[in-house]
């Protein structure tokens, strides 16, 4: 029952310190997902306005697209390519976070299976060294009775010889 006891307090213990850590961890993953969500959105909205470069046309009677047009477009396109590569390393960087909090969690179930392994070992030290004690105690009381029992004999035995002197003392005055 101790063991049971012992067990769950030492559980609910390593979950307690567990949560606290990973909101630490989660905290600074969730903002990196929020950087890279923010990245893509102005991706999304970039490449929308390449679109708009594309259909736009302003050279002349807005049959072609004049230079300034292409500039545009080239400079949009230049911009979304920035902004690709930063999403790669803020993406990069979001695994990086992820990977170190599961190398971390892996370090800590490691470092608590440890423990737990060896708080079982001291209980199953402690529990091994408890039935010996109690075999003890047994035979600590079974010799008790066998002394109690020869005590008892021997107490007999000085009743009746007490008894066969005190006989033979009133036989040879009487």
């Amino acid at each position: 029952m101790q063991f049971i006891k012992c067990l769950s307090f030492l559980l609910f213990f390593l979950t307690g310190f567990a949560v606290s850590a990973q909101n630490a961890d989660s905290t600074s993953f969730e903002a990196q997902r929020m950087r890279v969500n923010k990245l893509i959105e102005d991706r999304k909205v970039k490449f929308g306005e390449y679109d708009l470069s594309l259909e736009k046309k302003s050279a002349i009677f807005g049959l072609f697209k004049s230079k300034d047009d292409m500039q545009r477009t080239i400079d949009i396109l230049k911009n979304i390519v920035i902004t690709d590569n930063n999403i790669f390393l803020e993406t990069r960087r979001l695994i990086s976070i992820k990977d170190d909090e599961k190398q971390k969690f892996q370090n800590l179930a490691s470092e608590y299976d440890k423990q737990v392994s060896a708080y079982m070992g001291t209980i199953n030290k402690l529990q091994k060294e408890n039935e010996k004690l109690k075999k003890d105690i047994e035979n600590l009381e079974g010799s008790d009775n066998s002394s109690n029992i020869l005590l008892y004999i021997a107490l007999a035995i000085i009743a009746v010889l007490s008894y066969l002197v005190y006989r033979n003392q009133k036989i040879t005055k009487g």
